[in-house]
């Protein structure tokens, strides 16, 4: 398998922020997988290797999903929040996640 390179100024940028919820805080504790939200277009690989070299962890797998934004009122006028791609990445057996810091 060949390994491939990618910008490191494009990878600082892949990652938006993690998502912490009740969803995302149970699937760390049942899969070892952490949320993130991520570019739109940003592509697995770029989002694996984004992760192992922010947080220094082995990624197993990503898993990504385009979430499109509810349309909403202001007042008289209809607007619509921006998508969202949102990334599942799931850790290797005995690989650990802490945000002490690191993506503030």
């Amino acid at each position: 398998m060949s390994v491939i390179k990618h910008a490191e100024g494009r990878l600082a940028q892949v990652l938006i922020a993690p998502i912490v919820s009740e969803k995302a805080t149970s699937l760390g504790e049942r899969n070892n997988q952490v949320l993130f939200r991520v570019l739109r277009d940003a592509t697995k690989p770029e989002i694996k290797a984004a992760v192992e070299l922010m947080f220094k962890v082995e990624v197993e797998s990503v898993q990504t999903l385009l979430q499109k934004g509810k349309v909403k009122r202001f007042g008289r006028s209809i607007g619509r929040r921006n998508h969202v791609k949102k990334a599942y990445v799931c850790l290797k057996p005995g690989q650990e996640l802490n945000f002490s810091g690191e993506l503030a």
